[in-house]
Formats: C-alpha cells, structure tokens, sequence
C-alpha cells in the first residue's frame, strides 16, 4: 500500500512539474472587484513552481498535509520557520505518518524559509 502511495505521489510531481503556470499576477473578477491585482508573496511563488503540489494542497490533504494543516500546528517563530525550512530541504517522515516527504536539496535555506513563512501565514 505503502509502495502505491508513493507511485502516486512520483507521478504527481512528474506531472505538476511539466506545469506552464505563470502566478506572477493574478486577477479577481466579481461583481464588487473588478480586475484588480492581488500581490503573491515569494514564497507563494517558489511553491508554485517546485513540485509541492503533487503532494500538498492549500486546504486539503493529498499525500502530505494541508498547508492550512500545517499552519494551524506550528507557531509563526523564528524557530519553527528554522525547523520547518530544514524538513522541506532534507526530508523526513514521522510527523504526519509514515510516507516521507522527499529531500529538496537543491532549495536553498532562504527560499525554504519564504515557503515556509506563506505555508505559515496561512493559520486560521
């Protein structure tokens, strides 16, 4: 079962990765707004672009926590942004079960901790 997860969740990644996204600006159109800008944060930016949401999802659980999930279990402080931006680049499992999330290795500190820092702005 373990194996089929983990078959989903590379094939996810391979797929998201492929993305053309462009989320440098976004639009809202309604009835009270109309076309006006919405600024995205850099670490916002950094998580569209990488493969995180083959795993993650903003406000539901796919193979790994909700970003809101994960907001609401840590505290925006300077040592869980630390602690947090150091699982994203080395990986880990244990916390949230046992499939691991792969190492992203090739982030660099600064942009883990922007990621980290939006994931965790996100608490309700």
């Amino acid at each position: 079962m373990k194996i089929k997860y983990l078959l989903l969740a590379v094939a996810m990644i391979g797929l998201t990765a492929f993305s053309n996204a462009n989320l440098d600006e976004t639009y809202i159109n309604s009835s009270k707004i109309k076309s006006s800008k919405i600024q995205i944060s850099d670490g916002e930016k950094l998580i569209a672009k990488s493969d995180c949401i083959g795993c993650h999802n903003k406000d539901k659980k796919v193979v790994g926590p909700s970003y809101v999930d994960i907001a609401n279990k840590y505290a925006a402080n300077d040592k869980n942004i630390n602690y947090l931006s150091g699982k994203i680049i080395k990986g880990g499992s244990g916390v949230w079960g046992t499939l691991p999330m792969g190492a992203h290795a090739s982030l660099t500190k600064d942009d883990a901790k922007s990621m980290v820092k939006y994931i965790l702005s996100l608490k309700k």
